[in-house]
C-alpha cells in the first residue's frame, strides 16, 4: 500500500483484515499469486475510499472487491481462461465466512517445496501483511530482489491446492526462524514471530504452539538486556536481570505451564522450560542447572542433534562442574558453531586459562556475525591480560 491511510486505525485494520481475506480466497480455490494480488488492489482501493465512508463489515467488504478484481483479472487475460471457467462455477460472494484461515494460509506459505529463505519471505508478505519493502529491509536486500523472492515463492505454490492445512510443524519452524532473524529496519521481526504465533494459537489446538509462543516470550522478554547502548553481546550470566520484562515472562510461564497441562511433550515447550528457569533466577547463580540438564535430556531424546548436545554440555559444566561439561562437550562433532566458545568457557571455568584463551581466539575467527566475534575477541584479551 502507498496511500496515506490516517491516524485513525485504519492501517492496523487493514493490516489485520488483509491475510484474512486472502485466507478466504485461497479457500475458495484460488490461486495463491492471483488472489493475493487481488487482495492488495482491494486494499488500496479500501485507502481511498473508507477514509469517508468505511463499510459496515469491512471484512466482507474486501473479500467482495478482490474476488470482483480478480475475477476481472482473469477474464482479462486470455492465457488464463482455464482459471476462469473454474472460478465461474464458484458460488457468487456471499456473507463471509468466519473460520479462521490462519493455518490454512500459513501452511500454504511454509509450503515444503519452498526454501526456508523464500517461506520466510512469503509469510511475512502474505501472512505478515508487510510490504514488500518492508520485508527487504528486514533482510537488507534490495527491494527489486525480495520481489523476485516472493514471486518465485509464489510461482511455486500456486499450483498447489489446499483443501486442509497443513503439517504445523513446517509451520512452527518458519515461524521460530522469523523469530530469529532478529531486528533490522523498520520492522522487528521477533515481535512479527509472536503476533504470528498468537493468531496460530487462536486457529488450533496443538500443545507445541503454546510451546513455541511461550519459547518467544520468554526469550524477547531479555531483549533489553542482550545488548549494550554500543551493542556490544552481553552474556546471560552478565545481562541486568532488571531490565527484563517480568509481564511478558508471566506470560510465557503461564502459557507454558498450560500446554505441559495437557501432556502432549515437545521439543518447543521442552526449549520453553529451559528458557523459563533461565526467566526464573534472579541472579544467574542462582539458576537451577539440575533442572535445566533434565531438561535437555529430555531435547535429546525428542530433537536430538548438535546444536542441543552442546547446550546441553554447557548445562552440565554449570550443574556438575567444567570436566563433567567437557567430557559431556566431547560428543559434539568438530566444526560445529560455537563448539570452541563452549569449550573456551568450560576450560576458564576450570581454570586452564591460556587454553580458554586460545579457544576464545579461535571461535573468534568463526563466529557467525561482528558483535559475537567482538565479543569473543574481548574474551581472550581479558584472559591474556590477567
Amino acid at each position: 500500500m502507498t496511500g496515506d491511510p490516517g491516524s485513525d486505525g485504519l492501517e492496523d485494520l487493514l493490516r489485520e483484515l488483509g491475510p484474512q481475506v486472502l485466507g478466504v480466497l485461497v479457500r475458495r480455490g484460488s490461486d495463491f499469486a492471483a488472489a493475493e494480488d487481488a487482495v492488495q488492489e482491494a486494499l488500496l482501493e479500501a485507502v481511498r475510499r473508507w477514509p469517508d465512508a468505511r463499510p459496515d463489515d469491512p471484512k466482507a467488504w474486501l473479500v467482495t472487491v478482490a474476488g470482483r478484481k480478480l475475477v476481472d483479472e482473469i477474464r482479462s487475460a486470455a492465457a488464463r481462461r482455464r482459471r476462469e471457467e473454474r472460478l465461474q462455477h464458484e458460488p457468487e460472494p456471499g456473507p463471509t465466512e468466519q473460520a479462521d484461515d490462519t493455518l490454512l494460509l500459513l501452511s500454504r506459505c511454509c509450503h515444503p517445496a519452498l526454501t526456508p529463505a523464500s517461506a520466510i519471505a512469503l509469510t511475512l508478505r502474505a501472512v505478515g501483511g508487510l510490504t514488500t519493502a518492508q520485508v527487504a529491509e528486514a533482510f537488507l536486500v534490495p527491494e527489486a530482489t525480495m520481489a523476485q523472492r516472493i514471486s518465485r515463492a509464489k510461482r511455486t505454490v500456486s499450483g498447489e491446492r489446499f483443501d486442509q492445512p497443513g503439517d504445523v510443524t513446517a509451520v512452527l519452524r518458519v515461524l521460530y526462524l522469523v523469530f530469529n532473524e532478529g531486528f533490522t529496519g523498520s520492522v522487528d521481526l521477533a515481535q512479527e514471530a509472536i503476533r504470528l504465533a498468537r493468531q496460530l494459537s487462536a486457529a488450533t489446538d496443538d500443545p507445541e504452539v503454546e510451546g513455541l509462543l511461550a519459547l518467544m516470550l520468554l526469550h524477547h522478554a531479555r531483549r533489553r538486556a542482550r545488548r549494550t547502548p554500543e551493542g556490544a553481546v552481553v552474556p546471560l550470566a552478565d545481562q541486568d536481570r532488571s531490565l527484563w520484562d517480568t509481564a511478558m515472562i508471566a506470560e510465557g510461564v503461564d502459557i507454558l505451564q498450560a500446554a505441559l497441562a495437557r501432556d502432549r511433550l515437545g521439543e518447543y515447550q521442552v526449549q520453553a522450560a529451559i528458557a523459563a528457569l533461565h526467566d526464573d533466577a534472579a541472579t544467574a547463580g542462582e539458576t537451577d542447572w539440575v533442572q535445566v540438564v533434565e531438561w535437555y535430556d529430555e531435547l535429546v531424546r525428542l530433537a536430538p542433534g548438535q546444536p542441543v548436545l552442546l547446550n546441553r554440555a554447557v548445562a552440565v559444566g554449570a550443574a556438575d562442574g567444567p570436566l563433567a561439561g567437557l567430557r559431556a562437550l566431547e560428543q559434539v562433532e568438530q566444526g560445529v558453531p560455537r563448539r570452541d566458545a563452549a569449550a573456551a568457557w568450560l576450560h576458564e571455568q576450570a581454570g586452564d586459562l591460556g587454553e580458554a584463551a586460545r579457544l576464545y581466539a579461535l571461535a573468534a575467527t568463526r563466529a557467525g556475525n561482528v558483535a559475537e566475534r567482538d565479543h569473543l575477541t574481548r574474551q581472550a584479551a581479558r584472559l591474556r591480560n590477567r
